[in-house]
């Protein structure tokens, strides 16, 4: 049994997945929170690009939206854990969900450089006379990657590899094996 089965095996992670209501919540309250939280990054992101909001500082922006995200991105995560390992044997198949998750990573190392350059330090933003670079790359590269995950988070469920349900076992073994006409052969 691998990890992958052994996860998704768990007992209430099983229920879930075979839940007729409470797997359709789960996914429809992360991607209800993908939407708030995604919304408030894509403000805070165009901001420090200079492109929407200039009336008002960084700082107020920033600090308006700063407790909402980290709560939206609580919830938005536990709901995208529940929902991964309920189904960790099918996700760990699919390149889109592994696409996913290095984003998610980058994230984290996007966080690590920018927060205390840019996110901590937006008085100093508000006090130069235009945009610091570091605070359009903060921005241009947040979006970038959030839409990325959003991007990729959509794409997980339409991948049908080998074994997929919906793809007969004979079209994932038809890509594998070519038959030569009338003979018989096969050629690997």
């Amino acid at each position: 049994m691998s990890i992958a089965e052994s996860i998704q095996d768990i007992g209430f992670l099983t229920d879930l997945r075979e839940s007729a209501l409470v797997y359709p919540i789960i996914m429809a309250t992360h991607l209800a929170c993908i939407a708030v939280f995604g919304g408030m990054i894509l403000m805070t992101g165009l901001r420090l690009l200079g492109v929407t909001m200039t009336g008002r500082s960084v700082t107020d922006v920033v600090n308006q939206f700063r407790a909402w995200k980290r709560v939206g991105f609580c919830i938005m995560v536990t709901m995208g854990v529940l929902l991964g390992a309920s189904e960790a044997v099918k996700y760990t198949a699919n390149p889109f969900f592994w696409a996913k998750m290095t984003c998610l990573a980058l994230v984290a190392v996007h966080a690590a450089i920018f927060r205390p350059l840019v996110y901590n330090n937006t008085a100093a933003i508000d006090k130069a006379p235009s945009l610091p670079g570091t605070a359009k790359a903060a921005g241009a590269l947040s979006l970038i990657l959030w839409l990325s995950i959003l991007t990729f988070g959509r794409l997980i469920g339409y991948y049908e590899g080998p074994g997929s349900p919906g793809r007969p076992a004979a079209a994932a073994a038809h890509q594998t094996e070519i038959r030569t006409a009338g003979v018989g052969r096969v050629i690997r």
